[in-house]
């Protein structure tokens, strides 16, 4: 039987993710990252086959020069694997109300996503930039836009209507959408399938952690309340981005520090944070590395991070009732044994013990349960974003 396979671009503010990957059984074939867009050092690694490669990209590169890379320099070497893409699947971080599920990209879908770009700024305007470089290097190939608020679509009105005047949701959609549904989804089917439950018989909170962050409750399945917000700056501290805040601070910064509206959002949003608190660096490793040195700005950053975390996993349990495991994934949630530690110590109220040897165990890409048999379930599980558009990218251009 023929592959289904289909290549995934997952485009950020400097970087782009992709993947050639096998719908049904997830395989990557091809796999990597192009960064540093718009700085002298862009470049591209990938590993093809188990072997992995790294090139520099034209000084200043963006997002269609790396499309154009991999279309002539990686695909181009392999031809017969190239030959039976089936599909281009685009992750897309925000779709309003307007996108409730994945959907083959047209001009009103692109016309759709530009509508939202002003809710995700750093991350819509990049996927159109992905989008129109795929539609010119793959002309005749279905592409598929697979939405990471979908997934939250499923939380009842209580949980994303803000104590706003109603009129601003009803005539401007002001409301909670959250982010990294397709990572929340993926696994929240995972863990229902290690408890050896039927998804939709699982409760589960999920902590997608990374440069960006977000906490989502899944009650037999589904979302039904998540951190992030109108916007992906709410909720969590993040890398860069201040979560939560007394949004009195804008208009005292405003008003009472000179700021320009649109420095204050520089600062949320790029100077806050990890970086912000650390004085140091946004990267979760570097803090952990100050930190044991005894940094006094890292050590309050990291310390940061993880009691609002583990605040808002304490509140999920209320949309719950029931919790079966609490889920670490993302870049730091699949890495980082001491925060996770530091958190679920935090969560003492409901007895979670750390199994230090599983703790340690479930890293580098390593699933598996970090808690004691006898108390509550924690565990880690690498997510795979890229799988999830595949399978909906393959669907779609299927159906």
């Amino acid at each position: 039987m023929a592959n289904k396979l289909v290549l995934v671009l997952n485009c950020g503010s400097s970087s782009l993710k992709f993947a050639v990957i096998e719908a049904q059984s997830g395989e990557d074939f091809i796999s990597g990252m192009a960064e540093c867009f718009g700085l002298e050092n862009a470049k591209i690694k990938w590993k093809l086959q188990g072997v992995k490669q790294e090139s520099r990209l034209a000084p200043f590169s963006a997002h269609r020069e790396a499309v154009e890379f991999i279309v002539k320099q990686i695909l181009s070497q392999q031809p017969e694997l190239a030959a039976q893409i089936q599909a281009i699947g685009h992750r897309i971080v925000h779709g309003g109300e307007k996108f409730t599920r994945s959907v083959v990209i047209d001009d009103a879908v692109i016309k759709g996503i530009e509508d939202c770009a002003s809710l995700a700024p750093l991350h819509n305007p990049a996927h159109l930039i992905g989008i129109r470089a795929a539609q010119a290097s793959f002309p005749d190939l279905p592409q598929v836009a697979v939405f990471d608020t979908a997934f939250h679509q499923s939380m009842p009105e209580h949980a994303y209507i803000y104590a706003l005047p109603y009129k601003l949701y009803r005539e401007h959609g002001i409301r909670r959408y959250g982010m990294h549904g397709t990572s929340h989804l993926f696994v929240s089917r995972e863990a229902a399938r290690l408890l050896g439950k039927p998804l939709a018989q699982t409760n589960l909170i999920c902590a997608h952690l990374g440069n960006g962050a977000s906490v989502t409750a899944v009650k037999n399945g589904k979302s039904v309340d998540t951190s992030m917000g109108l916007t992906p700056l709410e909720g969590l501290v993040m890398g860069t981005r201040c979560g939560d805040l007394d949004p009195s601070i804008i208009y005292h910064l405003v008003h009472q520090l000179g700021y320009t509206l649109d420095e204050v959002n520089s600062l949320l949003n790029k100077q806050s944070g990890l970086l912000g608190i650390s004085e140091l660096t946004n990267d979760c490793r570097g803090i952990e590395e100050a930190m044991a040195e005894g940094h006094k700005g890292a050590t309050l950053a990291l310390e940061i991070f993880c009691y609002r975390l583990a605040k808002y996993i304490a509140a999920y349990t209320v949309p719950l009732g029931r919790l079966d495991a609490v889920i670490f994934t993302g870049g730091i949630g699949e890495n980082s044994d001491i925060i996770r530690e530091k958190v679920l110590n935090m969560l003492a109220i409901f007895n979670f013990e750390v199994d230090n040897e599983r703790n340690l165990a479930a890293r580098f890409g390593k699933a598996g349960i970090i808690t004691k048999e006898q108390g509550p379930v924690a565990m880690v599980i690498p997510t795979n974003e890229e799988w999830v558009i595949a399978e909906d990218a393959i669907k779609l251009v299927q159906a």
